[in-house]
């Protein structure tokens, strides 16, 4: 009995290991690219962006007031009360890594020990932050080093299984957002659409996926909106988009299932093929009619569904009901 909790609170950490450190990738990667597209009469208008794409508002204005290129810049990078922040998601990720030393790679956690030591050594203020791009630059680079020693020394046991769960979990919520936000947030008119002003951001929107030079592959003629959020949402190549995470995570809970006989994951399996079968059984013209904001809230809710079915089936939670009865 004692040995099932330990493997469910470490698989647990393991997973919330890797959604952090994907977390801190991704916004890394959202900072650098605002911070170069945003060099204009707009650039505090973009910086709003940020906050609604992160739903932190309400935290935001409590912390901080009315918002500004530094101090929503340093809200998230460096900002200790920001759950969300870089600084915030790597302590969690270390935090995690503490407790998973009997499991993960020495050279895993002296990487992820000296970088977020490296982070705490950085003195900012909201009025006085570091250089953004070359911030979010040493970030992303700690965050693909940490990805590939990962790659190269976690023992390929259940516990590499859930590392990549959470992984591509966050992976898909993250970008659902980025594309909804540039539906319902960058666009201040209507009489934008097709302009450069647009063009610039769907641009900038591929560059905050790490997508641009994959898009420009399959679309060499140039950048097309509807072509860029069918590339983030739709393809099954390219390993940041929707369908392809939501395609990993189905295809790690199987070897969970059938190589681990982690059976209760036919519970997750099922809150996952809802969301494949949303994805599989329709296309960029029909998501447009039905609303592009609609469908990608949809699949957020989903993406809940199923991190509340793995709370369950692995982490050892007991579900609302149960409590309630």
């Amino acid at each position: 009995m004692t040995q099932l909790t330990l493997l469910a609170r470490f698989a647990e950490e393991i997973s919330w290991m890797a959604r952090y450190m994907e977390r801190a990738d991704n916004l890394a990667r959202l900072l650098e690219v605002n911070e170069v597209f945003a060099r204009d009469r707009r650039g505090e208008h973009n910086w709003d962006a940020v906050i609604d794409l992160n739903a932190d508002r309400e935290l935001f204005e409590k912390q901080h007031g009315a918002t500004s290129p530094s101090k929503t810049a340093y809200f998230y990078m460096l900002d200790r009360d920001n759950p969300n922040s870089i600084i915030s998601s790597v302590r969690s990720a270390r935090e995690n890594a503490r407790s998973l030393r009997p499991l993960i790679s020495t050279e895993m956690w002296t990487h992820l020990n000296v970088f977020f030591n490296e982070l705490q050594a950085i003195s900012a203020t909201p009025d006085n932050i570091p250089n953004i791009s070359r911030f979010c630059e040493r970030v992303r680079t700690a965050c693909q080093a940490h990805t590939g020693i990962t790659e190269g020394t976690f023992y390929r046991d259940q516990g590499w299984y859930f590392y990549q769960l959470g992984k591509y979990l966050e992976r898909a919520d993250q970008t659902t957002r980025l594309v909804d936000v540039k539906y319902h947030t960058l666009l201040p008119r209507p009489d934008d659409v097709g302009s450069i002003l647009d063009l610039s951001q769907w641009n900038a929107l591929l560059r905050s996926a790490a997508g641009y030079h994959a898009y420009r592959r399959v679309h060499p003629r140039g950048i097309d909106p509807i072509g860029v959020a069918e590339f983030l949402v739709l393809n099954n190549r390219f390993p940041r988009s929707v369908r392809y995470c939501i395609g990993e995570v189905s295809n790690l809970l199987s070897q969970l299932i059938y190589t681990f006989q982690l059976n209760r994951g036919d519970r997750v399996a099922e809150a996952v093929d809802v969301i494949h079968k949303r994805l599989e059984d329709t296309d960029m013209q029909s998501i447009i009619d039905y609303g592009m904001h609609e469908f990608l809230d949809a699949i957020q809710l989903d993406l809940i569904a199923v991190a509340k079915a793995m709370d369950v089936a692995y982490f050892g939670q007991v579900e609302e009901d149960d409590v309630a009865a």
